[in-house]
């Protein structure tokens, strides 16, 4: 399983999630607009207890009916606008927020898109997945809650002290007892939670790895019963995963047990000292009663801390994991070539060298120097033992993977000075392994044919992929696939894919492997009608069989990662040993097949 970055240890919260600015800068105006009614709302809230204070020392000491129910409507006013003032927030932020998550998941996906083969080699598809949906919804929900109420809490708290301390100063100190104990303690629970936020959220990337690989290769699961198998990891990673929560839990109940005991005590400290005040004659009794009120209105502000600290550690985390993909250097066009000669015309690797981005260092290539030469309009036949290099040889040419060392030119051009857009306009490719989307056949096939596509080219790429199967189906061309296109047979697969790779006519062909899955009449036709694409374009064809070996112009014989051989196939019938070898394995499968 692809492993993913570690995380860095020194990582700073507030740097990372400054990182999200560019998203969030257009629409900072509500956001801002959102923070400011927060503040206001919560502002509001704390003038309740100054209003308690002017009715308790006023109308209630007075005993005057008609100054209660003036001041029983003002509280009325008060709490009214303060639940339109938080209804009037969360309006502000629910449509710009979503925005942010959709533009954010938009770009991570054209990255992705833009990033190499090799990144994704490395990466298992489960941690994409869930940097794109349970990470950015982390996100949104920080941006939506805790970025604004730490903010709002931190004015309310420092504004509701201020109003406290003018109350009674000493009071206010009882209240601020606990200040340091609770600053120490969220500092330990910061580092702790975030260590664990991290370990949480890769783990939710593999268990999504694991769910989204069974249902994928529920055929072989179940093909040889290993549903139980499949079943233990699941569960392993389940169980893993539910003790990192619990982990995160048990920090979070010991922050908030600190954060909700010890200004708890204060309270209780500061109405045992207030009440003999009050007794004493140094206190009005609507003093003492507007700085508890006033108390007690901070207590959600500062109980609420805690998981405003973990819910911010979890959204720096998921910013960090979404980076880290975003970071990551997408496919650039390099510098462009002095092209060659008009004698380079075709397709030609000069001393190509290519050993793959993640392979240890010192280890010999998988292609060594490689000189091959696929005249203009000629086909050529790749021939070689199973990791030759002969697939990894034709992902060059759509420069899936970049070489190493050397170059190879289209008609003198280094592909290297070609826009990739340009160059796999020029080059269709198909595959051993025939991928389909879930999509319509005619969708799937005409993928290969850009903007260009039409009726007409779909039809003549189905004839010769000899793919008249589609015809039969419910909707015909317009029939959706199932993932992958398991609802077809491989071979059926292939020959889309076949259609796929000419249904553009593209000027160059490169076709790993092509007709594999065929049987042999069905080869046999297929055979027939790709001679009348192979007159018309120049194509490399990575073959097995000495049918397919005899649908090429020359074959080059891939051996130890160097060019061996070239020659037609009965030259290299007659004068190599590996060749005669390979081609009389090949005949033999193909009789034994046949009886």
């Amino acid at each position: 399983m692809a492993t993913t970055p570690a995380p860095a240890q020194d990582r700073s919260v507030v740097r990372t999630l400054l990182r999200l600015w560019p998203y969030v800068r257009p629409v900072r105006a509500r956001l801002f607009t959102a923070a400011f009614v927060a503040i206001l709302a919560s502002c509001v809230g704390l003038v309740i207890p100054l209003v308690l204070k002017w009715m308790v020392d006023g109308p209630v000491a007075e005993r005057d009916p008609a100054g209660v129910w003036l001041g029983a409507l003002y509280l009325l006013l008060l709490g009214f606008a303060e639940a339109l003032l938080f209804g009037l927030r969360r309006w502000l932020v629910a449509r710009p927020l979503s925005h942010v998550e959709a533009s954010m998941r938009a770009a991570l996906y054209r990255h992705l898109q833009r990033l190499p083969v090799a990144f994704h080699d490395r990466w298992a598809s489960g941690q994409l997945l869930s940097r794109g949906t349970t990470d950015l919804m982390l996100l949104r929900m920080f941006l939506a809650f805790p970025l604004t109420f730490l903010l709002v809490n931190g004015v309310t708290i420092v504004v509701g002290v201020i109003i406290m301390l003018l109350q009674d100063w000493t009071l206010g100190l009882v209240i601020l007892g606990p200040a340091v104990p609770v600053l120490v303690t969220c500092v330990v629970f910061e580092k702790r939670y975030a260590a664990a936020a991290r370990r949480a959220q890769d783990q939710v990337g593999d268990l999504t790895t694991v769910v989204e690989e069974s249902v994928l290769g529920i055929r072989i699961i179940k093909g040889f019963g290993r549903h139980r198998a499949q079943a233990r990891a699941f569960r392993e990673l389940s169980r893993t995963l539910r003790g990192t929560e619990l982990r995160k839990a048990r920090l979070l109940a010991t922050i908030w047990g600190v954060i909700v005991t010890l200004p708890e005590l204060a309270i209780g400290a500061a109405l045992v000292v207030g009440v003999v005040q009050v007794a004493d004659g140094d206190l009005s009794a609507g003093t003492l009663v507007a700085f508890l009120s006033t108390a007690l209105a901070l207590r959600w502000p500062v109980e609420s801390i805690g998981f405003l600290l973990a819910m911010t550690q979890e959204a720096a985390t998921a910013t960090e994991r979404y980076f880290e993909v975003m970071d990551e250097k997408a496919e650039e066009t390099d510098p462009a070539a002095a092209p060659a000669g008009p004698a380079d015309r075709g397709l030609r690797f000069h001393g190509v060298t290519f050993r793959y981005p993640d392979a240890p260092p010192g280890s010999p290539p998988v292609l060594d120097h490689v000189d091959l030469h696929i005249r203009s309009g000629e086909s050529m036949a790749l021939v070689g033992a199973t990791g030759s290099g002969k697939t990894t040889l034709t992902a060059l040419v759509p420069r899936l993977y970049e070489v190493t060392s050397g170059r190879i030119t289209l008609d003198g051009v280094d592909i290297t000075a070609l826009p990739r857009e340009t160059l796999r306009a020029k080059v269709a490719v198909a595959f051993e392994e025939p991928t389909l989307f879930s999509a319509t056949v005619g969708d799937n096939v005409l993928m290969g044919a850009g903007d260009s596509a039409d009726t007409a080219a779909l039809e003549r790429a189905l004839a010769v992929a000899q793919a008249g199967f589609v015809h039969d189906l419910p909707q015909g061309t317009g029939t959706r696939v199932g993932e992958q296109g398991l609802s077809l047979s491989g071979g059926q697969r292939q020959r889309l894919a076949l259609a796929r790779a000419v249904v553009g006519q593209p000027e160059f062909l490169v076709l790993d492997d092509p007709l594999s899955a065929l049987d042999v009449h069905t080869e046999a036709a297929v055979e027939a009608a790709l001679r009348q694409v192979l007159a018309d374009t120049t194509a490399l064809i990575v073959a097995h069989r000495p049918s397919t070996v005899l649908l090429a112009d020359r074959v080059a014989l891939l051996s130890g990662g160097r060019i061996a051989a070239v020659g037609t196939h009965h030259e290299l019938l007659r004068t190599n040993a590996e060749y005669a070898h390979l081609m009389s394995g090949a005949e033999s499968g193909e009789t034994e097949g046949a009886r």
